[in-house]
């Protein structure tokens, strides 16, 4: 899992690059979750890690541009994607 969440974290910071690593990092990992949980939720078969990471992908490609906005709407998450504690390099 680690080198599939190292993969798509690259693929985001790629179409993004106002996130940090640590906060696109957490956005994967966000994503991933999100995807996962909605799915059984409604009731479907478990597809396995390759269909996660086609639709995380699919996120990314689509939206990745855009996710730093979303902190911006949506205060509930505001916590996880402050990265202004974030070390830098």
């Amino acid at each position: 899992m680690e080198a599939i969440f190292r993969k798509l974290t690259e693929r985001l910071l790629d179409t993004n690059s106002l996130l940090s690593a640590a906060r696109a990092r957490t956005w994967v990992e966000l994503l991933w979750e999100d995807f996962e949980t909605t799915y059984a939720k409604a009731g479907y078969d478990y597809q396995g890690k390759e269909a996660t990471e086609k639709v995380v992908t699919q996120w990314i490609d689509n939206y990745g541009p855009k996710l730093h906005e979303f902190m911006a709407n949506n205060p509930k998450y505001k916590h996880l994607l402050d990265d202004s504690s974030d070390v830098t390099h």
